[in-house]
């Protein structure tokens, strides 16, 4: 069980993440998204022990990362797979760290195997490995101490068509085996194929979370006008949520009657105005990290 409670970072008078709260539940993978800078390095770092919080936890089975005995045996963690030594080899890397962590030496073979690196892989130099390879390298090492509960920050990165499918049948059985994964990744296809639950942050904020199910399902109205801009004020001062939808649009977060209603109060003229179907990630990803009349992201608060 991974419990982020309150959580806010700030660096001087900078806030980079305030006030974040969720949960990632055993049997489960958690999607963890946002643009660039919005806070999700942060939060991880914070998690992992990388980041002291200004205010607020972040603990793993109720425990901040300091505080697990032999936290390697119960955390996978990867954050950066550049992180490696280029001078030794793959088995060398895991063998380092399996003497670290306790672990017996046989078992660097068997998550080399896993992850795809046996035989001549595992005996190459990781300065001459792909990105590919290295985030191979970097799941084994997140796997080597057999652990409840992996964290993983771009773990696809680098990863082929058949890398990509490879690690999600990876973290999928993880999961299924009671396994907690929270994943934060920018490949939102792939989220969607392979999380439960969904938690998006942005400007330092979480701006939604729920199940999968819950998000991609949620239903609003389309509408559309001559200028934007004026249709999204008079939605808002009607007090209805707005954001950014396909192409020039905006999603109204009320039914169309409510929505014209608003519209005809203020004189803003719509060329459209009807149902909205359930959304896609990539378009609810879109809509809730946009600045509402403009379709752009908000502005980052820090990486």
């Amino acid at each position: 069980m991974i419990t982020v409670d309150h959580l806010t970072k700030r660096y001087g008078a900078r806030t980079v993440v305030s006030d974040v709260s969720f949960t990632c539940t055993p049997g489960s993978v958690t999607g963890f998204l946002g643009p660039n800078g919005a806070g999700k390095s942060t939060t991880l770092r914070a998690l992992v022990g990388l980041t002291v919080p200004t205010s607020g936890t972040a603990t793993i089975a109720g425990r901040a990362h300091r505080d697990l005995p032999n936290a390697g045996r119960q955390v996978g963690v990867l954050l950066d797979a550049g992180a490696q030594h280029a001078g030794r080899t793959g088995r060398e890397t895991l063998t380092l760290t399996a003497m670290v962590l306790g672990v017996d030496t046989e078992r660097v073979d068997e998550v080399l195997g896993q992850v795809g690196l046996a035989g001549r892989p595992a005996g190459t130099r990781v300065g001459s490995y792909s990105l590919g390879m290295r985030q191979r390298l970097g799941l084994a090492g997140a796997l080597l101490g057999d652990p409840e509960v992996l964290v993983l920050d771009e773990p696809a990165n680098g990863l082929d068509p058949e890398g990509i499918w490879w690690m999600r049948g990876l973290l999928r059985g993880f999961a299924d085996r009671g396994g907690t994964v929270l994943l934060s990744s920018h490949q939102l296809r792939e989220v969607e194929a392979v999380a439960d639950q969904l938690v998006v942050i942005s400007g330092g904020r979480i701006v939604a979370q729920g199940s999968k199910t819950e998000l991609l399902g949620r239903r609003g109205t389309v509408v559309r006008g001559p200028d934007r801009a004026v249709l999204a004020r008079a939605l808002q001062t009607a007090g209805i949520a707005v954001s950014a939808g396909d192409d020039d649009a905006l999603v109204a977060d009320a039914d169309p009657l409510a929505v014209g209603q608003a519209a005809a109060a203020a004189g803003a003229v719509l060329t459209e105005l009807g149902q909205a179907g359930g959304e896609g990630l990539e378009e609810l990803f879109r809509a809730l990290t946009a600045s509402p009349g403009t379709g752009t992201q908000q502005p980052a608060v820090a990486a």
